[in-house]
């Protein structure tokens, strides 16, 4: 399939979009990072999002620009929680009806999320692939629009703005390191660093225990692989072509860090900027502390994708 060219362009006119709906986030720099790290740390809060995660941009962009046709038919999608909150909020924000296909044992505050926000939850399957194969027989069956969760323009469009407002805020970043699921938002904070300073470097990460998107980047080609993280919102087991293809032209750097490696940062991150952060909006924290000696003397930012932890993550990261 050939994809269209996301530029900064597609960014502008996402913020304007969204705007109307959506606050730009805090961006904030903690002394005990500055030290934990040996270098001049500022975190990107996306974890104070209305639904405390990154994706709500993108789902905002994407809703508000539907055709009539696609407004009567409803929205359906396929997600672990943040992206179909994301959708969900869109869909009431607009008036139009969404049905999320989750995975069994999903994160029950993002599912109970997406209910009080209005959408209609299809539990199907053991992990996010899964319910997004549901998923998709079910648009073609009742011609639903299907939203997929990497492969749209709008949604990558719409994440970049995160980018956007840290570089206003601080142009002056030498890194940016962003987790990685199936990649929009690092597709995203890629369009938008190499549009306005291309020495920035742009650097994913990914837990090891789900390294698909991680494993395509360095193939050049889409590869399939195991999705055992306890981060859900890394755990994707096939990665998404529009994402990656953007990935694969701008993202200078691709890092994997272990479980361990997350639930360690995802404490740090808590204690020290006292915000909740989710298993994956904690990763960047856990590349950061493993590329350390590298980011040395260097202004880097670090993204906190998401701040939806269940309680029973909570208990368990401190006991």
């Amino acid at each position: 399939m050939t994809w269209p060219t996301i530029t900064l362009t597609d960014v502008l006119e996402a913020r304007r979009q969204i705007s109307p709906h959506l606050r730009a986030t805090p961006l904030h720099r903690y002394g005990a990072l500055d030290e934990l790290l040996g270098t001049e740390v500022w975190v990107k809060h996306e974890n104070h999002q209305p639904i405390g995660a990154f994706k709500v941009r993108g789902g905002v962009n994407l809703v508000s620009q539907l055709g009539e046709d696609e407004r009567e038919r409803g929205l359906i999608t396929a997600s672990t929680g943040n992206h179909g909150q994301s959708i969900a909020f869109a869909a009431r924000l607009h008036g139009v009806s969404a049905r999320i296909c989750v995975p069994e044992h999903a994160n029950p505050v993002k599912l109970d999320a997406m209910r009080l926000l209005g959408a209609e939850l299809i539990v199907h399957g053991r992990d996010f692939d899964a319910a997004r194969e549901h998923c998709e027989l079910l648009a073609a069956e009742h011609g639903y629009r299907y939203v997929h969760s990497g492969n749209e323009p709008l949604l990558i469009a719409g994440v970049g703005t995160g980018t956007l407002e840290l570089l206003e805020e601080r142009p002056d970043v030498d890194a940016i390191v962003v987790p990685i699921g199936g990649g929009s938002g690092a597709a995203g904070a890629c369009i938008v660093a190499k549009a306005i300073r291309p020495e920035i470097e742009v650097i994913g990460v990914q837990s090891d225990a789900a390294p698909a998107a991680f494993r395509s980047w360095q193939a050049r080609a889409l590869v399939d692989d195991e999705t055992a993280t306890y981060a859900e919102g890394l755990a994707t087991r096939a990665p998404f072509e529009l994402p990656q293809r953007i990935l694969w032209e701008h993202l200078d750097d691709f890092v994997l860090v272990s479980d361990d490696e997350i639930r360690r940062a995802n404490r740090l991150v808590i204690e020290h900027t006292r915000n909740l952060v989710e298993p994956a909006g904690a990763a960047s924290l856990a590349a950061a502390l493993q590329l350390r000696e590298r980011f040395r003397g260097k202004r880097i930012a670090l993204v906190v994708s998401g701040g939806n932890i269940s309680p029973a993550q909570l208990a368990e990261l401190f006991t």
